[in-house]
C-alpha cells in the first residue's frame, strides 16, 4: 500500500511541479505528518525531492530528474491517447483509463507531455446516442476483470436472455472482448469454449483454483472465428432494389450489400443493388422509407407488399385531403 503511495506521490510532483503538504495530504487522503515521512522516503531512496518553505512553499523535485517512458515514440503516444474512449461507457472503468493515462503523461519528457495535452484536448467523446439504446448493466466487470488478470476459475450465475431463468456455473476466464458498449467474457466449461455477455452475470465468485488454460489459446483467433460462425446463424432476406444514387448511398451505411451494378439503361445512374436484411419486414420499412427513390425488383411478395401498402397510404391521405 505504501509502495503505491509513493508512486502517486511521485507521479503528482512530476505532472503539477510543486504541491504543498496540504495539497499533498487530500490528494492521498493522508495525514501531513505520513506526508513528511513518505517524503523521507524518497529522498533516502535517491529520489531529489525538496521542501521549500514561505508563502508558495511546499514539495518539489528537481526539475532535471524525470523517469522515462522507453520506447514510446510520438505515434504510439498519439494512439494510446486515441484509444482511450474504447473503454469509456462504465464510469470505474473511465475512472481507472484516466487515472492511467495521468501516470503515463506524468512519466513523460516535458516536450512529449505538452503534445499529449494538446491531443486531449482536440478529442471529446460523448457516449450518449442521438437514438435511446439499451444499457449494459456492468456492475460484474470490475470482478470478472480480476479473475481474468489473476487466471482463478470463476462461479458466475448467467441468465441466457430475458425471459430465461440464470443457472450457476464454473467456467475458467479466458479473455475479455469489448464490442461497443458490451462486454463478452470468453471461458472454458465443461462444453467447451464460449462466450458470455457480462451483463447478464447476475453474480459471480472468484475461486482459489487456478483456471485451466487450453495450450495455444487466442483470444483474437477465437472471437474472429465465433463471430463469423455467430453471423452465419443470424435470419437473412434478401432483396433486390433499383435505387437512385443518393438512396444507394444511405442504403449501404446501414446494410451489407451482396451484389451491385449500374443500370446503362438508366439516364440518372441508379443503382441494382442485392442486400442482406434480417427479415421481410425490415426490407418493407426500408423500401417505404425511401418511398419513390428505390424500386422493389424482387422478390415479387416483398414487391407486391409494397405496393398495397402504398396505395393504402395514397388512398388515406386523398381522403384526408378531401
Amino acid at each position: 500500500m505504501r509502495a503505491d503511495r509513493l508512486l502517486s506521490m511521485l507521479l503528482l510532483l512530476q505532472t503539477h511541479g510543486r504541491l504543498t503538504g496540504r495539497e499533498l495530504s487530500k490528494r492521498l487522503e493522508v495525514s501531513g505528518r505520513t506526508v513528511h515521512r513518505d517524503m523521507e522516503a524518497l529522498s533516502a531512496a535517491g529520489v531529489p525531492v525538496y521542501a521549500l518553505r514561505g508563502s508558495r512553499g511546499g514539495w518539489e523535485l528537481d526539475r532535471e530528474w524525470r523517469t522515462q517512458v522507453p520506447g514510446l515514440d510520438e505515434s504510439e503516444m498519439r494512439a494510446f491517447l486515441m484509444a482511450q474512449p474504447r473503454v469509456i461507457g462504465d464510469t470505474q472503468l473511465a475512472g481507472a483509463a484516466q487515472r492511467a493515462v495521468g501516470k503515463l503523461m506524468a512519466a513523460m519528457p516535458a516536450a512529449m507531455r505538452e503534445q499529449a495535452v494538446s491531443m486531449q484536448q482536440r478529442l471529446y467523446v460523448d457516449t450518449t446516442s442521438w437514438w435511446r439504446a439499451p444499457s449494459e448493466d456492468l456492475s460484474m466487470l470490475p470482478l470478472v476483470q480480476d479473475a481474468v488478470a489473476r487466471d482463478r476459475k470463476l462461479v458466475i450465475r448467467y441468465r441466457r436472455g430475458r425471459e430465461s431463468e440464470s443457472s450457476e456455473r464454473i467456467v475458467d476466464p479466458l479473455g475479455l472482448v469489448a464490442k461497443g458498449i458490451a462486454w463478452y467474457l470468453v471461458a472454458q466449461t465443461p462444453g467447451g469454449l464460449r462466450t458470455f455477455r457480462v451483463s447478464r452475470i447476475e453474480g459471480a465468485t472468484i475461486l482459489d483454483a487456478p483456471a485451466e488454460r487450453p495450450p495455444r489459446f487466442d483470444l483474437a483467433v477465437y472471437w474472429t472465428s465465433s463471430s463469423a460462425r455467430f453471423r452465419e446463424t443470424l435470419p437473412r432476406y434478401d432483396a433486390v432494389f433499383c435505387a437512385e444514387p443518393r438512396a444507394a448511398a444511405e442504403i449501404r451505411k446501414w446494410r451489407p450489400v451482396v451484389e451491385e451494378t449500374v443500370e446503362e439503361r438508366e439516364a440518372d445512374g441508379r443503382v441494382t443493388m442485392t442486400v442482406h436484411f434480417d427479415s421481410e419486414d425490415q426490407a418493407h420499412f426500408v423500401a417505404l422509407a425511401f418511398a419513390l427513390r428505390v424500386d422493389v425488383l424482387a422478390p415479387d411478395s416483398l414487391r407486391a407488399r409494397v405496393a398495397a401498402e402504398a396505395a393504402e397510404i395514397a388512398k388515406r391521405y386523398a381522403s384526408l385531403i378531401e
